[in-house]
């Protein structure tokens, strides 16, 4: 018995030591991977649904806002409220930039398209007879794609409204602000985002042309550029976004922004 105990004692004992460096080398290659894999705020599911949490977060603290403000509510109320809204768009900012930066997005490294040599036009300026604060970002259009659509183009869900529009059809911008981006290069073609006064941002993108320049100020029904079909298409039209922050993850649905600024946009054919 205790040679046939010595006799196995040593094939056991060297089991134990494949079977040990087998799961150091099984360990190994994890930490190998999980020290190459990129962070959250690179992209992946994981990130967007970050970013989808944040947004809806987001609008739930500017619903509350609103209703504080409609009740008249006392101003230290309305203040909390505020700044609680502004954290929410600083952490979601912080996370989108991140991501933006890390994966190349023009509007992140490349803001005012120097770098893209996109295709300017001259400066525009306010229009002589203006609209009302607020107005639709295009004239003659009639609604295609809508916000959330599903389809082969999109990655996930199409993130903006789109007007079917003839190339060349002038695009405004719906309200006053300051242009934050004019640049071009990826998906979304030769685009410009103005930041408003109420700190939403609007997209208007696969232009043919830009007429404004980054840190601009324009007012409502000011031409930004003309339409086009840069980018990922398959036909000229304007895409139109609306955002928390100036980097994709932060859309909102736009026709209800719109609404909200007395803008009623026809889903048939608008001759306006």
């Amino acid at each position: 018995m205790g040679r046939e105990h010595h006799a196995r004692f040593p094939r056991t004992r060297a089991r134990l030591s494949a079977a040990t460096g087998a799961a150091l080398l099984a360990l190994l290659a994890f930490l190998l991977t999980a020290l190459a894999a990129p962070p959250a705020a690179a992209g992946g599911d994981g990130h967007r649904h970050r970013a989808v949490r944040a947004v809806r977060t987001h609008e739930k603290a500017r619903e509350r806002v609103d209703r504080l403000r409609e009740a008249d509510a006392r101003p230290a109320a309305v203040e909390q409220a505020e700044e609680r809204r502004k954290a929410v768009r600083a952490d979601l900012w912080d996370l989108l930039w991140a991501g933006a930066r890390e994966s190349g997005d023009p509007v992140a490294v490349d803001p005012s398209g120097r770098a893209g040599h996109c295709p300017f036009g001259k400066r525009s300026r306010p229009p002589e007879r203006r609209p009302s604060a607020w107005t639709a970002p295009t004239r003659r259009y009639w609604l295609s794609a809508g916000y959330a659509a599903k389809g082969s183009r999109w990655a996930h869900r199409h993130t903006g409204q789109d007007f079917a529009v003839d190339s060349g059809t002038p695009v405004y911008a719906v309200g006053s602000g300051v242009v934050r981006v004019t640049t071009c290069g990826d998906g979304f073609g030769n685009q410009v985002l103005v930041r408003h006064r109420d700190g939403y941002f609007t997209q208007y993108a696969h232009l043919s042309r830009i007429d404004v320049r980054r840190g601009q100020r324009v007012v409502a029904g000011q031409r930004l550029g003309l339409s086009g079909r840069s980018g990922n298409v398959t036909g000229p039209h304007l895409h139109f976004e609306v955002r928390i922050t100036p980097y994709l993850g932060s859309q909102v649905p736009p026709l209800p922004w719109l609404r909200r600024k007395d803008v009623q946009v026809s889903g048939a054919s608008a001759l306006r």
